[in-house]
């Protein structure tokens, strides 16, 4: 076969290659012109839920489509995240995620469903949120020191509730006995409000909560807070210092809720998402309602900025799951 004869295929190949671009182009300028999906791995009432509402709120009012939220919790969050790695890269199925499904878990079960870093497109990190380490007012123990004191006293004595195997409050419990080489015993349950009713009613040592469910009961003076777990103070604690104040090098479990879409969407659409999502974060209701009220960081990241974010966390916590032996139910 001559060149001549090869030249018209390959000419055939790349109109056909400039046509389906052009036409991906034009679907993006033209985007958004129907419902949006945004998906959430938890059931209702959350901190990435109640995030994903108010920002699928904002967001739909100014790009002018019904932003749907779909919650579809199970298995740690890995249903639901799935759920998008597989859905067409069009612009109309988004995840509203938390760290657990994407920078946990691949730490943590022997197989998980999705890549995050192949299957997903970071759009924006919408915020952070801390844990804080609190203990029943009536609690014989006075600070953290005397609780570590404690806890080396009494190796397996001391026991502590989370919201389940792998969440912020087991991983910040786990941290605190590698830091201070003491033996504490996790209790996981279903979630905040029955390991704060067993807290309360005298079954556990303490809890490393959520600040935004942990606030009404420390202003109620039912609980006692000694510390959270991030790198800086909690505006809706600033009183509470952090653990690295309190000589805890290092000591970092911050959590995020970001906005994510299916990998080899089009540039063009993930723009637009980042620009709508940064509005949302910047608006006053948005700022009273997750950051005033809800004890959130609010961030508005770059997709670049989240992606880099992704990678770090998924190794720091590949290392703690590890060093803490931390085993799946």
């Amino acid at each position: 076969m001559t060149p001549s004869k090869i030249l018209p295929a390959k000419s055939s190949l790349l109109v056909a290659a400039l046509a389906l671009a052009a036409l991906g182009q034009a679907h993006a300028q033209g985007y958004p012109n129907k419902p949006i999906r945004m998906v959430v791995p938890y059931a209702a009432g959350g901190n990435a839920d109640i995030t994903a509402r108010l920002i699928a709120k904002k967001m739909s009012d100014s790009m002018g489509v019904p932003i749907l939220v779909d919650n579809k919790g199970g298995a740690n969050g890995m249903i639901g995240t799935d759920i998008v790695a597989k859905a067409p890269a069009d612009g109309y199925t988004l995840l509203m995620d938390a760290s657990g499904p994407l920078v946990i878990n691949p730490g943590l079960y022997a197989k998980v469903p999705y890549d995050t870093l192949k299957d997903f497109i970071p759009i924006s990190q919408i915020l952070t949120y801390q844990y804080v380490l609190v203990v029943p007012t009536n609690s014989s123990i006075s600070n953290l020191p005397a609780l570590v004191a404690k806890a080396k006293a009494e190796p397996g004595a001391l026991s502590y509730g989370s919201t389940g195997i792998g969440g912020g409050g087991h991983l910040a419990g786990e941290l605190l006995s590698l830091m201070t080489g003491t033996t504490l015993t996790h209790v996981p349950y279903k979630g905040s409000a029955p390991a704060l009713a067993d807290l309360l009613g005298g079954h556990l040592t303490f809890t490393y909560d959520t600040v935004i469910t942990s606030v009404p009961q420390i202003e109620a003076k039912q609980l006692r807070a000694f510390a959270v777990s991030g790198p800086t103070r909690v505006k809706s604690l600033p009183q509470v210092p952090t653990m690295q104040e309190l000589g805890y090098k290092g000591f970092d479990i911050t959590q995020f809720v970001g906005l994510l879409a299916p990998a080899k969407t089009d540039p063009v659409i993930i723009a637009r998402l980042h620009q709508e999502a940064v509005k949302a974060v910047k608006s006053a209701e948005i700022i009273q309602r997750l950051g005033v009220e809800g004890g959130n960081e609010l961030v508005g990241s770059s997709p670049a900025e989240f992606q880099a974010q992704i990678q770090r966390e998924l190794v720091m916590y590949a290392k703690l799951v590890k060093d803490a032996n931390i085993k799946p139910q």
